[in-house]
C-alpha cells in the first residue's frame, strides 16, 4: 500500500504487510545506494503487527518507481549470491566426496 503525496511523487511511504526487518533493512540497504534517493528509512509501527512501512524521498523521481528499481536490484542480488553459494557447495561436494557417495559409486 503507498501513502504518498499526491502533489509530490517524489516523497512516498510504503507499507508491506506480513514482513519483518528481514525485507525492510534489504529494501533499505538497496535504495540508499541509488544516488536518485535522498532519505529511506523504514519503521515497524509495533512488534505485534506483521506491517513496514518504508519511507522514501527522492531527488525528483517518482518514489513508486525508485522503489520498484530498488526491489528488482535486491532480487539480482539475491540470484548472484544464490548462484554462488550453489556452486561453491556443489564445489565442496565434488572434491570432498562422502562415504555414501563413494559406497553407491563403487557398487
Amino acid at each position: 500500500m503507498e501513502h504518498g503525496s499526491l502533489n509530490d511523487p517524489s516523497k512516498a511511504t510504503f507499507s508491506f504487510v506480513d514482513e519483518d526487518h528481514t525485507l525492510a533493512n534489504s529494501v533499505r540497504f538497496c535504495l540508499n545506494q541509488d544516488p536518485r534517493v535522498s532519505v529511506c528509512g523504514y519503521s515497524i509501527p509495533h512488534p505485534s503487527d506483521a506491517r513496514v512501512n518504508i519511507r522514501i524521498q527522492t531527488t525528483g523521481d517518482p518514489a513508486r518507481e525508485v522503489l520498484k528499481d530498488g526491489c528488482q536490484n535486491l532480487m539480482l542480488m539475491c540470484q548472484h549470491v544464490r548462484g554462488a553459494l550453489d556452486k561453491a557447495v556443489a564445489d565442496f561436494r565434488m572434491d570432498n566426496p562422502t562415504k555414501m557417495e563413494t559406497k553407491s559409486d563403487s557398487d
